[in-house]
């Protein structure tokens, strides 16, 4: 059993994907819009003009599938209570991600020794999606 989480973005699927591009060095494994769905979907699923959103997207981020959509584009997404947890290699890449990812967020923690880690932050992207950017103790 493994737990992959799913994103919705209401609309801004593709702008996610190709920020995720850009930011993480994410890799598009599938893409299927709503409009190449091989059933049609009930009358009045979809709001007009929304046959060429993204209905079903799997990318791999580092060693993790994140699954992504743009949902029924009923309304502003919602990303409360979860975060991301995104483990660096070691501080470069820590701070290259968390910058990349805070451009156009949130900082809600600044990246910083704990405890616990070498370096954490908490970031949430321009999407609202909460990150915890952080390296693992044992790295070198």
């Amino acid at each position: 059993m493994k737990i992959e989480p799913y994103l919705f973005f209401d609309g801004r699927c593709d702008e996610a994907i190709e920020f995720y591009q850009q930011a993480l060095g994410a890799r598009v494994e599938f893409l299927m819009r709503y409009a190449e769905s091989p059933e049609p979907l009930p009358p009045g699923t979809l709001p007009p003009g929304a046959e060429d959103k993204v209905m079903h997207a799997s990318l791999h981020i580092g060693g993790a599938l994140v699954m992504v959509s743009d949902g029924m584009c009923s309304g502003a997404p919602a990303f409360n209570g979860f975060s991301l947890s995104l483990d660096c290699p070691d501080e470069d890449a820590a701070r290259e991600a968390f910058a990349a990812l805070a451009d156009g967020g949130r900082v809600t923690m600044p990246l910083a020794r704990t405890f616990w880690a070498p370096l954490f932050g908490m970031v949430n992207d321009r999407f609202g999606v909460g990150w915890m950017v952080g390296v693992s103790a044992d790295a070198k």
